[in-house]
């Protein structure tokens, strides 16, 4: 049986070499770093996020704290894999199924200049019509930006990197996640691009607020937090089929759609982005009104309701559109 460190005395050791590589690799036109993550990022915490997301099995947005996403993720991997153990529990066997995901979670990144030029948002309002008068509805920052391409929350990012400048040349520490690849283009993906698809079903609990997608042999190809609906939109339940996939949509606001929408609001549409309120693709069901869609707002994943619809992350709602096709079964339940 193989023999491992303790997950905090490897993990020590781990940050405890980034911050010297980091400082060594940064050289004199780069900011200096502070030697290790701030009191706020829980190594372990970190390093088990990380994996998981890698595993396909996400936490929702990585903020390096234990949380219940992260148990609810690490207890739908033991599950998926045939690993034994307590729930929430990390233990040794756990560990060797992540593999060396969990061994090194932070990897250093150099900015672009096409990462700090934006353009960029000033101020995206709240109001939907307000809203509507944008002509895009892009990142408000670098920091944004950097933080949804990671699956990480923007305190994270600061905290990995604390008294560093956001700009071009500089290297930062970043969760050694999948970066997000924004869609490069608009509109319906063609059938004949979905036609490879893996997934054989996608199944989606009010009880568990989770997706999980399956293969045509019943293994776990995804797992994800989403929010379902609420006591005013309430989950479709039934069996649904995906009937298409949208890159960067657009989003055409409804007030008769919404039951918290401002009296005098009238019809609307909002620009494309990744601050768009769908995200950046839009999985299209048969249920009028309603699809699986990205979000604005990672940190309120599976703590917010939504209008009736499915709602991820932007990183999980790409990962999913690659995964199926028209037809693919959506179970709601």
């Amino acid at each position: 049986m193989a023999t491992f460190l303790s997950p905090s005395r490897r993990l020590t050791s781990l940050f405890a070499l980034l911050a010297v590589t980091s400082m060594a690799m940064a050289g004199p036109h780069h900011a200096t770093r502070k030697s290790a993550p701030s009191k706020g990022v829980d190594q372990q915490s970190l390093a088990l996020q990380v994996a998981l997301d890698k595993a396909g099995f996400s936490p929702g947005q990585i903020d390096g704290r234990p949380g219940t996403f992260t148990t609810r993720a690490l207890d739908a991997f033991r599950a998926a894999r045939g690993v034994p153990g307590t729930s929430g529990a990390l233990d040794d066997a756990t560990i060797a199924a992540l593999g060396d995901a969990y061994k090194t979670p932070l990897v250093q990144y150099t900015i672009t200049q096409a990462d700090v030029a934006g353009p960029f948002q000033d101020h995206i309002p709240q109001d939907m019509i307000e809203k509507s008068k944008l002509d895009a509805l892009g990142y408000t920052s670098p920091l944004e930006e950097l933080s949804e391409r990671f699956h990480a929350s923007p305190d994270l990012i600061t905290q990995l990197n604390a008294g560093t400048t956001l700009a071009a040349g500089t290297i930062i520490n970043v969760p050694a996640v999948d970066p997000l690849q924004l869609p490069a283009r608009t509109g319906e993906r063609p059938a004949a691009e979905l036609r490879d698809a893996k997934a054989a079903s996608v199944e989606i609990t009010k009880e568990s607020n989770a997706a999980v997608v399956k293969d045509a042999q019943g293994a776990v190809l995804m797992y994800a937090p989403v929010t379902v609906g609420s006591e005013h939109d309430p989950l479709p339940v039934g069996d649904w089929k995906v009937t298409g996939v949208f890159d960067l949509p657009t989003f055409n606001y409804n007030p008769d759609l919404f039951w918290d929408a401002e009296p005098g609001h009238g019809k609307a549409k909002l620009a494309a982005g990744p601050n768009n309120p769908v995200g950046v693709v839009w999985i299209q069901i048969n249920k009028e009104h309603f699809g699986l869609h990205g979000t604005p707002e990672p940190s309120q994943i599976g703590r917010s309701e939504s209008h009736g619809c499915i709602r991820m992350t932007n990183w999980d709602v790409v990962r999913l559109a690659a995964l199926v096709k028209d037809g693919t079964p959506v179970l709601l339940r």
